[in-house]
């Protein structure tokens, strides 16, 4: 493992009763840069990334974040924000008492912080308007807020644009390239080359749980 690796996969494999979803993956990840992982739903993206934040355990192999192997010397990476599938909120309250809600299980960050980050995405953090009146977009701009509200330095990403519109995907872009700016490592996954080419520094396809570095 080099001295600024964040994460380290080794030889990863994760079978399931009748399926195989990685086959020995392996890859390292340097700080500080945007991690792109392509790949159609089902090649493998979301299996791997549970296995990293410690969702899901591995059949073999092992996974190293910041020196510290997942499942071993720690049950879940610490200072991590994540996005996996659709982001989960309590659908009667709003954006903001959902996000104090999350903030209490750390007690990190206060609601002037909450305020700031919702602003930072693109949404307004004094409407009252439930979450279940969301569009999509709105959702998973939270999501997001959600994922960096706390200041963590390692972002897991899973298909972070999805569901925005042409404003947004632009919006999303600026605020992940002004992350990196601040010293942030992110591992994205999508599906759409395009954000993948504009935001990323090293590039993985996955196929059929198999990981290749293409860039």
């Amino acid at each position: 493992m080099a001295a600024k690796d964040v994460l380290v996969i080794q030889e990863v494999t994760k079978k399931f009763k009748n399926s195989t979803a990685l086959h020995e993956v392996s890859a390292a990840f340097a700080a500080g840069k945007i991690h792109g992982i392509i790949g159609r739903n089902g090649s493998g993206k979301t299996v791997l990334f549970k296995c990293i934040c410690g969702f899901m355990p591995v059949t073999s192999g092992q996974i190293l974040v910041n020196g510290k192997k997942v499942g071993v010397d720690i049950q879940v990476p610490e200072n991590i924000g994540i996005i996996i599938e659709a982001p989960g909120f309590l659908p009667h309250y709003s954006g903001f008492n959902n996000l104090k809600l999350l903030s209490l299980i750390h007690r990190q960050i206060d609601d002037t912080k909450i305020k700031e980050t919702i602003k930072r995405v693109g949404l307004d953090p004094e409407s009252r308007k439930w979450v279940s009146k969301y569009s999509l977009g709105m959702r998973q701009r939270l999501g997001i807020a959600q994922a960096i509200m706390e200041d963590p330095a390692f972002l897991i990403l899973d298909e972070p644009m999805n569901g925005l519109d042409k404003q947004g995907v632009k919006d999303v872009r600026e605020l992940l390239l002004n992350l990196k700016k601040e010293g942030k490592t992110m591992l994205i996954a999508s599906h759409n080359s395009e954000d993948i080419d504009q935001l990323c520094d090293t590039v993985f396809e996955m196929d059929a749980g198999v990981m290749t570095r293409v860039r």
